[in-house]
């Protein structure tokens, strides 16, 4: 028998190496947020605010803890002009990344929400997919905003801020949001743990955003 013969018809595959294999545990992928996009958001949304003569006004910014520590912001819901209200109001090194609601994303504007960072979630669902976005993003450090109020004057405090906080141990800053005359303020609060439980947390943060969001002469 000759050396052809006895030669297989195919070469066996390479395996690959373990180098090559995905880690184990690894973080899965969450929103990314695009500096650039993420300024130029921010700066289209305040014209609106300084071409009406308004202007941001912001108390307890001592209370935000430090960039790249994982954190959950929550604010009361009053206007379309919230989310990024708070975002502006952050001290720099912290990139807001809100929970939108999924009606939001349309073809163009939803692709700026994303490379802003943000993502959707089905408000009127369980959204499991949105609870598990929000995770990778504070497992990497990040910084997730909640309405907790769920929609925009809404009054019905709901748990999910409190669940997010705790599984991923991160404190929940309260925000206040409130307009006096040509003010838009925003109150940051002091952090509140989510150890208590997520109904106590829940009472808390509910009692804590009604103070925040009274007029600024209030105590809070």
């Amino acid at each position: 028998m000759t050396d052809a013969a006895r030669r297989p018809d195919r070469e066996p595959k390479p395996q690959p190496s373990a180098a090559a294999q995905p880690a184990q545990g690894a973080i899965e992928d969450h929103p990314q947020v695009n500096p650039l996009m993420y300024r130029l958001v921010l700066l289209a949304t305040y014209l609106p605010v300084l071409f009406s003569g308004m202007r941001l006004e912001v108390h307890g910014r001592e209370h935000v803890p430090p960039a790249g520590t994982p954190l959950v912001v929550a604010a009361n819901h009053v206007t379309g002009l919230d989310p990024f209200l708070v975002a502006d109001a952050l001290p720099a090194g912290r990139f807001l990344q809100f929970m939108a609601k999924k009606e939001l994303f349309l073809p163009v504007i939803g692709w700026i929400i994303r490379t802003g960072g943000s993502f959707p979630v089905d408000r009127e669902a369980n959204d499991i997919g949105a609870v598990r976005t929000a995770l990778r993003i504070l497992k990497d450090n990040g910084t997730v905003g909640i309405f907790p109020q769920g929609h925009r004057g809404g009054e019905e405090m709901r748990g999910g801020v409190a669940l997010i906080a705790a599984k991923a141990r991160a404190p929940i800053l309260p925000v206040g949001i409130s307009r006096e005359g040509k003010r838009w303020i925003i109150r940051f609060g002091e952090p509140i743990s989510a150890r208590g439980g997520i109904k106590a947390t829940t009472e808390e943060l509910g009692r804590v955003l009604a103070e925040l969001s009274q007029p600024i002469g209030k105590q809070l």
